[in-house]
């Protein structure tokens, strides 16, 4: 399946832009999604922690994803 990425703050710069179209396999779950994210774009790894959000909402590592699902990159926010 085809999914569409959206990310913000420093996960747009290290995606190159705002949003991404990846290919995951029907049933993938939020961990498979990000060590393929990871993989694709290793400085990732290097944020102290990013979320990921399914559908307007954090995500658990063990949620499965489905191609209507609105998928984003919720990096670290530092504010004061």
């Amino acid at each position: 399946m085809k999914l569409k990425i959206l990310a913000f703050g420093i996960a747009k710069d290290i995606l190159g832009g705002t949003e991404k179209e990846i290919d995951l396999a029907e049933g993938t779950t939020v961990q498979s999604l990000k060590v393929k994210l990871e993989n694709e774009f290793p400085e990732l790894k290097r944020l102290r922690s990013y979320f990921i959000a399914v559908d307007n909402e954090y995500a658990e590592n063990d949620q499965v994803i489905i191609s209507t699902n609105e998928i984003a990159i919720i990096p670290p926010v530092s504010g004061g």
